[in-house]
């Protein structure tokens, strides 16, 4: 029935963050028109939490390795906050060139079959 997933990231600087995600994490990807660029990803998991209000997203991208992924982002002058040790992994912020964050973490959770 599914095919996919499609998350989207706004930004006040959204070609420096293209850049970012096409230089940096070196995610494939395909032009779709005037440097608007789509980026392929990982397998992917969702999951649903309970709250007291609805329509809040979230994204994080995982790492087998959160403490290589914090180095390598320092060598490449990307700011990542401290990691912490929050049960069901191990999680930091990046910070995207155009000032967003985007939480990375390490994951200690089960993890579902890949389709």
């Amino acid at each position: 029935m599914l095919t996919g997933a499609h998350a989207i990231i706004y930004s006040a600087a959204a070609e420096a963050d293209r850049a970012f995600f096409r230089d940096v994490l070196k995610l494939e990807n395909v032009d779709v028109g005037g440097g608007w660029l789509i980026f392929a990803l990982p397998p992917a998991e969702v999951a649903v939490h309970p709250a007291q209000h609805n329509d809040r997203h979230e994204l994080y991208l995982m790492c087998a390795d959160v403490a290589a992924f914090v180095a390598e982002m320092k060598k490449r002058g990307i700011a990542c906050s401290a990691v912490k040790d929050e049960g069901w992994g191990l999680l930091t912020q990046l910070t995207l060139p155009g000032g967003g964050k985007l939480g990375v973490y390490q994951p200690r959770h089960p993890r579902p079959a890949v389709p």
